[in-house]
């Protein structure tokens, strides 16, 4: 409802995974915030790579409008194969395992396919940050990134909340905002259903 998208990538060695596990390392939901925060610092330092992407609001609403991409899925798969482009430019990549936000993940795979500049494995599926680890680890980069970036936007726009639409808190920012002004603010993905609901639209 309100802030970017965050898209990670995180790319090892397939010995470090259990190593990775053993750290503590899995679905970023299942993380208290602290320990993502820790989790998140290490990974340089266990021989991993980190890269990661915010989709700005306004790029995220013109997807969802079908008018920069298909949809919002296909926006997701070209952010993420431009993460997969920019690694393998120095690094050698086997398998790259993504979670779908598709409930049809091969259809997911083929979008991502289709930004690929490079021929990859790729293993698409849902819920692939609680099936394999190195998944969680990047779901725990982008909770991370993403959270670091709603503190920046509280300093601006005052506190509301996490910027989820299940958030009472967000809501009632959205609902005090437009009592005070026309539209949404610049942070807001627009398009959202919580947003037109408020807007009478």
């Amino acid at each position: 409802m309100i802030g970017p998208m965050v898209i990670a990538m995180v790319y090892c060695p397939g010995e470090k995974l259990k190593l990775l596990a053993s750290l503590g390392f899995k679905d970023s939901k299942k993380v208290a915030p602290s320990t993502r925060r820790r989790l998140a610092k290490i990974l340089p330092s266990i021989g991993c790579g980190v890269e990661k992407v915010a989709v700005e609001p306004h790029l995220i609403d013109c997807a969802v409008r079908g008018e920069c991409y298909q949809n919002l899925n296909y926006l997701e798969a070209a952010m993420a194969a431009g993460l997969i482009n920019q690694v393998a430019q120095s690094i050698p990549l086997e398998t790259v395992y993504i979670d779908s936000p598709d409930p049809v993940p091969d259809r997911y795979a083929e979008a991502v396919k289709s930004f690929l500049k490079i021929p990859v494995r790729l293993v698409v599926e849902n819920y692939a940050d609680e099936k394999y680890v190195i998944v969680g680890a990047a779901s725990i980069v982008a909770k991370v990134e993403r959270d670091s970036i709603i503190e920046e936007l509280k300093k601006t726009y005052g506190d509301f909340g996490s910027g989820y639409p299940s958030d009472p808190k967000t809501k009632r920012f959205a609902v005090e905002w437009l009592k005070k002004n026309p539209e949404p603010p610049p942070i807001a993905r627009k398009e959202w259903d919580s947003w037109k609901k408020l807007l009478g639209k």
